[in-house]
């Protein structure tokens, strides 16, 4: 009797507790179903630990994107640049069709003063039948009112009539290394502006001779910086930036039929220029009056001469034929600088003065021999 009370007992327990469960269920549909639709945004009459946040629930993947401290080093540098590099389009009138003009981007330059100085290759400006016009990169159109050149080092200098332009600041080029991680913005092919290349310094104290657009020789210019950065035609005058944002060259020639092979003019090499032409309103050069090839020490041996500047020739009434330079003739020391691959005798006669009288050490035929020269103020 008593083990059939205690499972009558248990069988009603859980009869109540089914019976409960059925109420429970029954109510909270009620209450559900009379407060819908609004169920979903106010359930304050359920206990805190059966309430929901309302809405779909869904997760988003964000898109990371990571990138090497390289890759951001060059971002970051282009986008401090690039607002000061320029493109130089060429204005002229052609003979067949007076009274109409055309207008196409030859070069690059880059602002180095907010009041519109522009840096540039001597051979991008070269032609003064043609009227010139920088653009920037928010495409508004300037003029250029004066155009001052040192074609010996393929610069120039333009300026326009503008303020608060944005510029570059200007690095140092005795501090480049081979392996360098280089950066160049250009105008290239004369249509593209401020197209990007990156690349590395191939190498350093290059010479190189130069034709210019007319296929008129320059000198050959020495210590220049070599790159593998891809150069254009059109980014001609355009920086060499190093990845912090300074400008470290000029780019002004590539190599036809080789790829990846172009040169800058080093930066350093014009500061002095550029200098002078701030304090003074225009570009003032010593002048000697001479074409010469540098003599490097396997030339030397193999030719049996000395290391230094070789005479190619003497321009007539020049302060070099004053002295009595002769074609042939070696310039072993020029004030006192021994000259080579190292010193060459265009960024030595940089450090000189017009109006200097300056001492020669020349090689002529076996023999030494001692001339002095006064330096005049480069023609324009």
């Amino acid at each position: 009797m008593l083990k059939e009370h205690k499972r009558s007992f248990i069988i009603g327990g859980l009869i109540v507790g089914f019976l409960l469960t059925v109420f429970i269920a029954v109510f909270m549909g009620s209450v559900i179903g009379a407060t819908y639709p609004n169920w979903s945004s106010n359930l304050s009459f359920l206990p805190s630990f059966l309430k929901v946040k309302s809405g779909v629930s869904s997760t988003t993947e964000k898109t990371t994107t990571i990138r090497t401290v390289e890759e951001s080093a060059v971002i970051d540098a282009v986008k401090k640049a690039s607002p000061a590099v320029v493109s130089i389009v060429a204005q002229s009138t052609p003979l067949s069709s007076i009274g109409s003009s055309q207008q196409q981007g030859i070069g690059t330059g880059f602002i180095v003063k907010s009041n519109g100085v522009i840096l540039t290759n001597s051979h991008v400006v070269e032609d003064n039948t043609i009227s010139y016009k920088v653009v920037t990169k928010d495409e508004k159109t300037y003029p250029v009112k004066k155009i001052d050149q040192d074609p010996s080092i393929d610069f120039a200098i333009l300026k326009i009539d503008a303020s608060n332009l944005p510029i570059v600041d200007l690095g140092d080029s005795d501090a480049t290394l081979v392996g360098q991680k280089v950066i160049a913005i250009g105008n290239a092919l004369g249509m593209l502006q401020n197209t990007v290349t990156v690349g590395v310094v191939s190498g350093i104290g290059r010479g190189v001779t130069a034709s210019s657009s007319l296929g008129v020789s320059q000198e050959t210019l020495e210590n220049v910086i070599q790159t593998d950065a891809a150069l254009n035609p059109g980014n001609s005058g355009g920086p060499l930036l190093d990845l912090s944002a300074k400008v470290i060259g000029i780019n002004f020639a590539t190599t036809q039929g080789a790829e990846n092979i172009g040169f800058v003019i080093p930066i350093n090499r014009i500061k002095s220029v550029l200098d002078q032409y701030l304090a003074v309103g225009r570009i003032v050069r010593p002048y000697l009056g001479v074409s010469s090839q540098t003599v490097d020490q396997a030339s030397a041996s193999l030719y049996g001469i000395p290391q230094g500047a070789f005479v190619q020739q003497v321009v007539s009434s020049s302060p070099a034929d004053k002295a009595g330079l002769q074609e042939g003739d070696v310039i072993t020391k020029f004030g006192g600088n021994a000259l080579n691959v190292d010193t060459t005798i265009v960024s030595v006669i940089g450090k000189f003065k017009v109006g200097d009288t300056v001492a020669l050490e020349v090689w002529r035929d076996g023999k030494t021999i001692n001339l002095k020269v006064t330096l005049v103020e480069a023609p324009h």
